[in-house]
C-alpha cells in the first residue's frame, strides 16, 4: 500500500504505470511505478495547497506550481566556458570510419562453436598480415555478412550505426588490419579501418548555445528533484521511498 498524507494510490493505476517502466524485472518496475505516481501525488497536494485548481487538470496544475517554486539560474558565460574546457572531447564533428569485415558466426550461447571460430578468425588475420590483398576474397568465401558479396566492405560507418560491442573497439582501431578479431554477440570479426573522417575539434562559439541548453536542463533536474525531497521530507508518507530532503528549498 503507498499512501501519501493519507491519499491512497490505487494499485490498479501503478500496475498500469509500470508498463511505461523500461527495464528491470516487475518487482522493480512496480517500485518505480509508485514513485513516480507518489511524486506526481506531492506535487498535486501541493497545487492545490496554492489554490491552483487540480480536477481534470493535475498535469496542468503540476506545471504552474513547478513554474512558480522552482527557480533555476541561467547558464552564464563563465560555466558554459567551464563545461567546454573540462569536456573538449564531447565537442568534435560527427566521426565515420570506411570499413570491411569478415564475419565468422557463432551462436552466443555455443561456446565451442565460438572458440572454433575464435581460432579460426585469428588464422584469418595471420593470414592477412601476410597478404593484406586477399581481404576480399576471404570475405567473399567465409564471411557470413551479406557485405560478403561486396568483399566485406561496410562502407562508411558512424556512431551509433553498429552493435555497441563491435563499435566500441573500431572507434579506435587505426587505419589497417586490426591485430585481432572482435568479438561481438554475433561471432567474431576480422576487421580492417579503410580510413577515416571527421572528428576534428569544434569551436566554442558553435557549442555554446549546446551546453547552455544542456546546463539548463541539468540544472532544473537537480532543483526539481531537490524540490519534490523538500515536499517528501513534510509529508507523510507510507510505502514508498522518496529520499526525503533534510534542508528546505521553497521558503
Amino acid at each position: 500500500m503507498v499512501r501519501i498524507n493519507q491519499v491512497e494510490l490505487p494499485e490498479d493505476e501503478i500496475n498500469l504505470e509500470s508498463a511505461y517502466v523500461e527495464g528491470g524485472g516487475i518487482d522493480e518496475r512496480n517500485r518505480e511505478a509508485a514513485r513516480r505516481l507518489a511524486v506526481r501525488e506531492l506535487l498535486r497536494q501541493r497545487a492545490d495547497e496554492l489554490g491552483y485548481a487540480t480536477e481534470g487538470r493535475t498535469e496542468a496544475a503540476v506545471e504552474e506550481v513547478l513554474e512558480a517554486e522552482v527557480r533555476v539560474p541561467e547558464a552564464d558565460e563563465e560555466a558554459c566556458r567551464r563545461y567546454f574546457d573540462a569536456n573538449r572531447e564531447r565537442f568534435r564533428t560527427p566521426e565515420e570510419l570506411e570499413l570491411r569485415h569478415i564475419l565468422l558466426a557463432a551462436a552466443p550461447d555455443d561456446p565451442h562453436e565460438r572458440t572454433r571460430q575464435r581460432d579460426a578468425a585469428e588464422a584469418l588475420v595471420g593470414e592477412l598480415q601476410t597478404d593484406p590483398g586477399r581481404f576480399p576474397e576471404l570475405a567473399r568465401t567465409r564471411s557470413a555478412c551479406p557485405s560478403a558479396e561486396e568483399g566485406g566492405h561496410l562502407g562508411l560507418i558512424g556512431r551509433g550505426q553498429t552493435v555497441p560491442e563491435l563499435e566500441e573497439v573500431v572507434m579506435r582501431l587505426p587505419v589497417g588490419l586490426a591485430e585481432r578479431p572482435v568479438e561481438t554477440r554475433y561471432g567474431f570479426h576480422v576487421v580492417e579501418v579503410l580510413g577515416r573522417s571527421g572528428g576534428e575539434p569544434l569551436a566554442y562559439e558553435d557549442v555554446r548555445h549546446l551546453i547552455a541548453d544542456y546546463l539548463r536542463e541539468r540544472g532544473w533536474r537537480r532543483a526539481v528533484s531537490q524540490y519534490v525531497r523538500l515536499l517528501a521530507a513534510r509529508a507523510e508518507i507510507e510505502g514508498v521511498d522518496l529520499e526525503a530532503a533534510d534542508s528546505p528549498l521553497v521558503q
